[in-house]
């Protein structure tokens, strides 16, 4: 049972599935897969913690004993809950992938403990994974992949964590944080947390109040790179995108960044079209205030009409950008020159 939409994700991980006896959680984000690890297994096992119902074990512990994980699998609770066995791949080695794979096999037909509960959280298994074959075939598991968080995860993500502490941020400042959180999941949570010690318990933070925490903002900023390419500052633009590779930023983000700006800059002139004024328009659409001026300047020049002319541009350089081996930054640049092109002939 493959599981991809996120309510199917959810429910699973809040009430699993009493007929699933294994789950197999992967993906590139090791910090999401232990996020969802972590969750499962807290509605599993009373304590996860607990030696004596749960067995934590790694390819190194699979290396030293090859028969150490169904032997695992096949011990009863010594003290009589039910028993997990967590199993944590950190990267795809044939021997360990194999190793499970052939449990799992076993333990799904119930010839290991039947009552025990197999979780599996590994990294980016491909589709040549054993073990990702099985846990996607048996009927008795259930495969959950995890892929790199929306930025809708990452708001979703801050807000949850910072109302422990009872602080909140106002939408423009929360618009701001998530822009520059790191995207692996495990980093983004501790730079959260660090917020939440710096503004302290019950506090309510806007922008002004994250910049000393925030400090300058990178030079190879992909949002900024997006807003120079819409303002017809071509250099600018693929100068930013270089940089932005240079420091680890992947093509397809940087395309993703012109498409998150085109959404914005088509919310503000559509209800600017349902009467609203452009300043008026611009704050409810999240821009920040420091980038209010140039966003407003390019608001007044682009139209409706023209985000839609070059709406299929940034469509291609996405699905372009997906297929194995293509060049993304290139194609990331070649967009960059296409936008900023059609926005200097707006007058910009």
């Amino acid at each position: 049972m493959i599981l991809g939409k996120r309510p199917d994700i959810e429910r699973f991980l809040s009430r699993p599935d009493a007929g699933i006896r294994a789950a197999l959680i992967y993906g590139r984000d090791m910090g999401v897969v232990h996020d969802r690890g972590h969750q499962l297994a807290a509605k599993l096992v009373a304590n996860p913690d607990d030696p004596f119902d749960v067995a934590i074990l790694t390819e190194v512990d699979l290396a030293d004993d090859g028969g150490r994980l169904e032997g695992e699998l096949a011990a009863q609770s010594l003290m009589g809950g039910r028993r997990l066995v967590r199993l944590r791949l950190t990267a795809e080695k044939p021997a360990a992938d194999k190793l499970a794979a052939e449990a799992l096999t076993r333990h799904a037909a119930g010839e290991l403990n039947p009552d025990a509960f197999f979780l599996i959280e590994a990294g980016n298994l491909g589709r040549d994974s054993a073990l990702r074959k099985v846990a996607e075939k048996v009927p008795a598991a259930a495969t959950i992949p995890c892929y790199e968080d929306e930025p809708g995860d990452v708001a979703r993500l801050v807000r949850e964590t910072l109302a422990k502490d009872n602080v909140s941020l106002s939408q423009e400042a929360l618009s701001l944080f998530v822009a520059r959180m790191p995207k692996e999941r495990g980093v983004a949570r501790q730079e959260i947390e660090r917020l939440a010690l710096y503004l302290g318990q019950g506090a309510t933070a806007g922008p002004a109040d994250l910049e000393p925490f925030l400090g300058v903002e990178p030079e190879a900023s992909l949002f900024d790179a997006a807003s120079d390419a819409f303002g017809g500052r071509l250099g600018e633009a693929q100068a930013g995108l270089r940089r932005a590779a240079q420091e680890g930023e992947s093509g397809p983000a940087a395309v993703r960044a012109v498409g998150m700006h085109l959404a914005k800059l088509r919310r503000v002139l559509t209800l600017a079209k349902a009467g609203a004024g452009l300043q008026e328009a611009a704050k409810a659409s999240g821009v920040f205030w420091k980038q209010e001026r140039e966003f407003l300047r390019q608001a007044r020049s682009w139209t409706l009409a023209e985000l839609d002319r070059i709406q299929p541009e940034v469509l291609a350089a996405d699905r372009a950008c997906k297929t194995a081996g293509s060049p993304d930054r290139l194609i990331a640049e070649r967009l960059a020159l296409t936008v900023a092109g059609r926005a200097r002939r707006l007058g910009l």
